[in-house]
Order: structure tokens, then sequence, then C-alpha cells
């Protein structure tokens, strides 16, 4: 029997490290997921190991061609951003992928942005919210250039986390549009190039190659076709890109909400990077217009309060359905109220010593509650990305609450003159990260990937 050609991923989470094997038909045939004990900076700020996670990759795939089940046909990476690999000049690795939530002097970003016609127009400009601490990755570069000169004057090379785990497989130096377009401050979207500051603090970016390009990586003497890596916010996208006929809006659920819609190519507004919305490039360097909400966390502090209120099981949660009488009795109840956000979204976590869920008669009736202010909050920060003249058809939902059917109702209701599906997708930044590749492979099918499952039947 001969061995399965496929497509290895590697779509490294914050939490959960994965690969991911998709064959012919894009279709996951095998799947392992890895936790990694974390390490810590020079600072002593918690990051991730990358050495472990480089010697994981390397062994994962020289177990899998020992093994003789599958051959690997193509390789690539999927990873979160906001994190950066400053190499040397003989391609050595000079520090730790520093933790995005670092937090680092607030005079660093001030500087860059009176020297680029103040906040609101630099932040324009590179499509990037002011997201403080080390979130907007360019920041971590004039950080390294200011407080740890010793080291930056060491650096070579500047690479995006994606390409640094295919620079470790491939030896080659790369960068491409989905790293650089997430709010990095690094890329002037007016001009569709890297930002003039860029150049001028020294930083050592090689030009970007679109995300179909492949190398070639040699391990246990077979070569293998290797991707640059991709972000996975717009690695998420690529599937609804290939198969969607309709225009559409992408509502990504997780810790973060994440909404994007590809067909809205207006400028930020001021008002739009106040509210976390920021842009992403797809592979094409298309802009695509995109809106943040913590959601998921929010979700999971608020259920952590109820579930000890209430004394209830950690995963009730789960089996609470959606019933139209208590979502009336509850609205004319509290009607526009935020019960759950006496301190807005800002001061959430400040506000969660403040709910009183005495209010309540029971677990169901405070969920319900709960679901529907986190749906009124995600349905404005859709909203933040619709033009005037919106033509977008479909809202796909995908993520942990395309399974929740008190969210998914009432953003049906709300969008009722569009189709609202739940996505049927599951690993999607990583079936992304296969398809970028897959026209660079024979035999490789990406057009019968089936996208949804509509919601309009929900009761």
């Amino acid at each position: 029997m001969s061995a399965t050609k496929v497509i290895a991923v590697f779509d490294i989470g914050k939490t959960n490290k994965k690969i991911l094997l998709f064959d012919q038909n894009l279709k996951v045939a095998y799947q392992h997921e890895q936790k990694f004990e974390t390490s810590v900076d020079e600072d002593g700020f918690e990051c991730d190991d990358i050495k472990l996670i480089q010697d994981w990759m390397v062994d994962t795939l020289s177990s899998i061609i020992d093994e003789g089940k599958f051959d690997i046909q193509g390789i690539n990476f999927s990873t979160y951003g906001a994190s950066l690999a400053f190499l040397n000049k003989e391609g050595e690795l000079l520090t730790p992928i520093y933790n995005y939530l670092k937090e680092v002097n607030s005079d660093i970003q001030e500087t860059l942005f009176s020297k680029h016609g103040g906040v609101n127009e630099f932040c324009r400009q590179t499509a990037s919210p002011a997201l403080g601490l080390l979130l907007n990755s360019g920041i971590q570069t004039l950080w390294l250039k200011k407080e740890k000169k010793e080291i930056w004057d060491k650096v070579h090379d500047v690479l995006h986390f994606p390409q640094y785990l295919s620079y470790v497989l491939t030896g080659k130096i790369s960068s491409e549009p989905t790293s650089i377009g997430c709010h990095t401050f690094m890329w002037d979207f007016d001009n569709m190039q890297y930002h003039p500051w860029v150049k001028e603090e020294g930083v050592g970016l090689p030009e970007p190659v679109n995300n179909d390009t492949v190398y070639t990586c040699t391990i246990k003497s077979k070569e293998i076709k290797t991707g640059v890596g991709i972000h996975d916010s717009s690695a998420s996208l690529v599937p609804y890109l290939a198969n969607s006929k309709d225009k559409f809006i992408l509502v990504s659920t997780g810790t973060w909400c994440i909404s994007m819609n590809p067909y809205n190519d207006e400028p930020l507004t001021a008002d739009q990077l106040k509210n976390d919305c920021l842009c992403f490039l797809t592979p094409q360097k298309q802009q695509v217009k995109s809106s943040r909400l913590f959601m998921g966390y929010f979700h999971e502090k608020l259920v952590e309060k109820l579930n000890a209120y209430f004394t209830i099981d950690a995963n009730y949660f789960k089996s609470v359905s959606y019933q139209p009488d208590l979502i009336e009795t509850l609205n004319k109840e509290f009607s526009d109220s935020k019960v759950f956000f006496p301190e807005g979204i800002a001061g959430f976590d400040k506000g969660l010593d403040m709910i009183d869920l005495s209010v309540f008669h029971s677990f169901n009736q405070a969920y319900t509650r709960m679901v529907m202010e986190l749906t009124d909050l995600c349905i404005a920060s859709i909203d933040l990305i619709i033009p005037a003249d919106d033509k977008t058809e479909i809202l796909y939902v995908s993520g942990g609450f395309a399974r929740n059917p008190i969210y998914i109702k009432l953003l049906s209701d709300h969008y009722a003159n569009k189709k609202v599906f739940t996505s049927e997708i599951d690993n999607a930044s990583a079936l992304g990260a296969a398809l970028v590749i897959a026209d660079n492979l024979h035999g490789f099918e990406s057009s019968n990937i089936d996208l949804t499952k509509d919601t309009k039947t929900l009761t």
C-alpha cells in the first residue's frame, strides 16, 4: 500500500502547538497537538521556548518520514503574529521570541508617532491601532535598539515568526505580506511598501515574497517543498476567499473575536482605530478591514463568575439553549443596560467585582443575558467594518462561538439581510497555510471545501 501524499502544517498558537497533515483533497489525515513548557527571556518575562519548538518540528517530520505511512510533499507554517526573530550575520538567533504582552517604555512609540505626523496619521498610514506592549511588532525593533543596544548592534536580519520557522528548515531569509500587514507599524498602506521609518532606523527586513513561494528543505535525505509561512488570522481567511462564490464577512471567534471584511477598501478612520480596528493583508496584498473584540476572554471570565455564584459545573453553560420567551423577558427587564460591563469594555477586569448577580433567578437566565450583551458588543464591532455601500451577502461565523445557539440566533436575527452561516471548517488557519502552497504541489485538490452550515433554521 502506497503512502498517502500530504502537506504538513505546523500551526503554532500561544497555547497549543499542532502538526496537521492534509491529504490531496485537503482533508486532515493526521493531527497531533503538543504543549510545551514555557521559558523566560533575559528580563524574566515568560515566552515560548523556541528551541523546544524547533527540535519538535524536525523530530516530528523525521518520525513521519521514517514511519512511511505518509509521503510529505510540502511543509508550511501558521503562527500567531506580533513576534520577531533577530538573527546575527551568521544566521544565529540572538534573542528569545519575545512575548508580545511584555510591557515596554511608552516613550518609544510616542517618539515614533511624533516623527511621522502624530498618532492618528501614523496609525492611519500603517492601518495599525496603537496597541501598546509589544503587540505592534515594529516597536520590538525600536525597543531592542534603544534598550538592548549591545544585542541590536549584532542584528543582521529580522524575521517574523512564521518566516523564522521556515528559515529553520530552509535557511532562506524571507518576508511575506500577511505578517507585515498585521498591526506592525511597519507597512505603509497608502503606498503598499515598508514605511520609511523602517529603513531610517536600519531595520533589516527583506522584501516580501508571495505566500505561494516555496523553497526546498531536506529532512532524512528527502527534499520537500517548504512555504514561507503565514500569519494565522490571514490564513484563516484563505479557505473562504478561495471557495466562497459570494462576498462575505468572516467572524472568527475564540479568545479574540476578529471580524474581517475583504470587500471594504475604505481607509481606516481615527474613530475606527480608537475602537480596535485595523487592516490585515491577504497573500495577494489585498486590504482586509478588520475589527477585534476580546469576546472569548470576556466569556471565560464571566462564566467562571457565574459558575461560582450558582455553584454550577464548569461546562454546564454549553447546555443552555436559545429560549425566545426568555430573551423577550430579559429585554423588557434590562433594556439597554450592561449588567455584565458596569465599567465598559476598557474597565472589564475592574468591573468584574461590581457585577450584581442577585438580579437573576437562575444560571440560565444570567448566562442568556450575558450572551445577549456579548452579542451586542460583537455586532457593534462587526458594524465598524461594514461600509455605507456594503455589498457583502454572507456572514460566516467560525470558532467556538459558532456552537453557541444563543449567540448565533441573535446574530442571525440582527443581520436578517444577510445569510448567516456557521463554518464547517476546523483548523482554518492550518488549512489556509496548506492552501497557499497547494498549487505548487502535484495532485492537491482545493476546490471542494465545504464552508457552511446554514443557521437560518435555528429556533
